[in-house]
This record gives C-alpha cells, structure tokens and sequence, in this order.
C-alpha cells in the first residue's frame, strides 16, 4: 500500500473533474487529475468521477486500459470514492442501453428508475439521505461521519445502484416513494450517487472524511 496521501482523480474522458478537485483543494487534499497509470498507482486514494452514459464510461476507461489498474488500486486497499456515474461504475453491470459489464468492485448492477410519465426522469434536485436502519447515525468510521439523518444532498441521475449484499448500503433515499440506494460501502471501496462538490456545506464533510480516512 502506497503511504502516498496524494488523490488521484481519474481523467477518463467523462467526468466533473474540475468541482472534484475544487472540493479536494477546499478540505486540504493533495489531488491530480490524471489517466496515467503509473501516476494513478502511485496515489495514495482515488476518485472515480462522471456524467453521461455508463456504456460510453466503460469504452472509456477500457481505450485509456485502466481497467486493470483501477482493479489493482482496490485490491491494494486503497480508498476509492465514486460520485454519481463513477459510483456506478463500481457495480459488476448497468443495464443502460443493454446489460453493460462495469468494474466489478461491487456485486449487484444499476437499474433504471421505472415511474410513470407523472415523474421526471432524470432526479434533477436535492433529496434526503438516510442510514438503511433511519433510527441509526452514521457511524464515525463511516464516510458520511458527520452528516445527520435527512439531510439534503444534490442528485442528478436516471439510474441507481442495487447491491448484491444488503450490508453495502451506505445511505438509502426516496424518490417520490420509491426507496433506492444513494450510498454504497464496501472496504475501502465506498460511492456516492449524489454529487457531494455540488451539494454545499454537507457534501464538503464528506470530502473531509475522505481525507481523514486517508490520513489513518
């Protein structure tokens, strides 16, 4: 494991590289925006942004062959941090446009929201988060360390993540009734569907325990 605390923020073509990293210069994280792969295993922790199609991700990351670096970097023990597209690229499969293959750090796929035509989709808004268990906190060891039961986070998204094993669900959300999952957390491998450098004071806190965990 590198004792390099410095963020590698991947550049593959699809991503909101800029606020990410504005995030991480705000809470006093070392970042570089990179698609190296000799710069990405030599970082300390990783962000694994994006926007757009899961599909077009994937193609992506496999022309830059990052494929097996990003796996390599989990199995280090590192911390990797998905936001929004780059979480779900964590999963083992999205069915955006057909059944596409993802990263596989994370068993289960992403899906999408299935509401009648009375409900926009995308989610383009700020909506609640919650612990699975909404009597519970979120634990100090977690990444949302620090964020209270509702609050408010900024989501823009067509799909969600549904885990293979109940137990990697970091924080659930509902969206007009319906409960899907917003936050996953697996190791040293946790996601956020929400966009925490868009979402003000709050999602800072997020990038703040990021680099506390980091720093242990």
């Amino acid at each position: 494991m590198s004792s390099n605390r410095k963020v590698a923020i991947i550049d593959y073509g699809i991503g909101n590289l800029y606020s990410v990293k504005k995030a991480c210069e705000y809470v006093g994280l070392d970042s570089i925006i990179t698609s190296n792969k000799i710069d990405i295993l030599n970082c300390g922790a990783m962000i694994l942004p994006g926007v757009g199609a899961f599909g077009n991700a994937m193609n992506n990351i496999q022309e830059k062959d990052l494929i097996e670096s990003i796996q390599q970097f989990a199995k280090s023990g590192r911390y990797i941090m998905g936001v929004c597209l780059g979480m779900q690229l964590l999963m083992e499969y999205s069915e955006e446009f057909g059944k596409q293959n993802g990263l596989s750090l994370i068993k289960g796929g992403c899906k999408k929201f299935n509401f009648n035509e009375n409900v926009k989709v995308p989610q383009i808004n700020w909506n609640k988060i919650y612990s699975p268990n909404q009597y519970e906190i979120f634990s100090e060891e977690s990444p949302l360390s620090k964020i209270s039961q509702g609050t408010y986070m900024y989501f823009v998204h067509s799909f969600y993540v549904e885990p293979l094993e109940k137990n990697n669900i970091l924080s659930i959300t509902s969206y007009d009734n319906f409960e899907y999952c917003s936050s996953i957390c697996k190791d040293n491998i946790f996601g956020f569907q929400f966009h925490p450098e868009k979402s003000g004071k709050n999602g800072l806190v997020l990038y703040d325990n990021f680099k506390n965990l980091i720093k242990k």
